[in-house]
């Protein structure tokens, strides 16, 4: 893997937490690792399968927030391009040189629509979600005013219970508007149902996703019947993609932690009742710290606290080892029950994050390594674009 970025100034310590070639065991903490085998075997994993069932994927850029990850799943994942949340997420991708970019979301605001429409400026095709009949004359306004073209999808809320629409007629209303509007194209459904991506159990999440595929073959049947044909019917997620890839509907996924994995997500179960991160996915990224107080026998302190993650999604399960746990964090502390003492000062320990998206948006690099080695560095090129 290639750097995008001239390292030879950095200060390991003060700009970046490793230097190339340095051991891991030398990297400073806490920090973000990437297992470059494992993510490359995640990445070559859904590549084949997008390949064997004629599915697009587009990578959810919103969970690693990095261009230099997108630009690796894109070369050797054949991704046909990034979704992301956030106008400022775009930006970031655009300006990375990342050329097709859905904002997976509705952008609503005069001064973020205005910016969207600037995007196509730096050669990158541009989309976003609608559901909302008024927000298609605001996007039609930016994009004739910047002489751009801004592609939108009608959302469909198919269960998560957020954005979007419920009803087919809603669904062709807005598509029709987006079509007879300036400065705009009509390019599809977003159809993701983000609410089952976390149920434990493989056939109460394929439950819920065949309620949203009977959702999106009505609303597509309903477009064909006003002339309107969908390029793209997305949606998918680590937890359903071979539902929608099955579904005969939805033609590209929009997948995003399966390239890191985290501990919410490995605890979820496939058809045979494994756990996902147990054959299926890889655990990639970590969290790595270091101990830095054992004054109490049987626990010991690291340096990896509430500042270095997310523990929305529960707290992270230290990553091959059955004889020490992660039990409590405050700021800049994380508690490990060690009843054994096994532990010493400065030892290093690989953390698997609860959350691998907004524990992702707390650090400024990924560090990967192979092999005991550092063999690349990748800035979290949208780390904190929130807005």
């Amino acid at each position: 893997m290639s750097n995008r970025l001239d390292f030879s100034k950095l200060e390991v310590g003060y700009d970046v937490p490793a230097a190339i070639g340095m051991d891991e065991a030398d990297i400073q903490t806490p920090c973000l690792v990437v297992d470059l085998d494992a993510f490359e075997r995640n990445i070559a994993k859904m590549r084949d399968f997008c390949r064997e069932t004629n599915m697009r994927h587009r990578v959810h850029g919103k969970m690693h927030k990095s261009a230099d990850v997108a630009h690796y799943q894109i070369d050797h994942g054949d991704a046909c391009g990034v979704c992301c949340q956030k106008v400022s997420e775009a930006e970031a991708f655009a300006r990375a040189g990342v050329k097709d970019i859905l904002v997976s979301n509705q952008v609503r605001d005069p001064a973020k629509i205005d910016r969207m429409a600037q995007l196509p400026k730096l050669g990158a095709r541009t989309l976003c979600c609608v559901d909302d009949i008024t927000n298609v004359a605001e996007l039609s306004a930016a994009a004739s005013k910047h002489g751009t073209e801004i592609e939108c999808l009608v959302e469909i809320d198919c269960g998560a219970g957020r954005c979007g629409v419920t009803t087919t007629a809603d669904v062709v209303a807005i598509a029709k508007a987006i079509d007879a509007a300036p400065g705009l194209k009509f390019g599809g459904i977003q159809a993701y149902q983000g609410a089952m991506q976390h149920l434990d159990n493989y056939e109460d999440r394929k439950a819920k996703i065949d309620i949203a595929v009977a959702m999106v073959v009505d609303a597509v049947e309903g477009l064909k019947a006003e002339g309107l044909e969908c390029d793209i019917v997305g949606g998918g997620g680590t937890g359903s993609y071979y539902f929608e890839g099955a579904s005969g509907v939805y033609n590209e996924l929009q997948c995003g932690s399966y390239a890191f994995m985290d501990a919410d997500y490995g605890r979820i179960l496939d058809k045979d009742g494994k756990r996902i991160d147990q054959g299926e996915w890889e655990n990639a990224l970590f969290i790595l710290t270091s101990v830095m107080s054992h004054a109490k026998a049987d626990k010991a302190i690291c340096d990896a606290g509430l500042k270095a993650q997310s523990v929305d999604s529960g707290l992270p399960v230290i990553f091959g080892r059955d004889d020490v746990e992660y039990v409590k964090c405050s700021d800049e502390h994380g508690v490990i029950a060690d009843p054994d003492g096994k532990l010493a000062i400065n030892e290093k320990l690989r953390l698997v994050p609860g959350h691998c998206d907004p524990t992702c948006n707390v650090h400024d690099w990924y560090v990967g390594v192979r092999g005991g080695k550092v063999e690349t560095l990748w800035p979290i090129t949208a780390r904190g674009k929130a807005y």
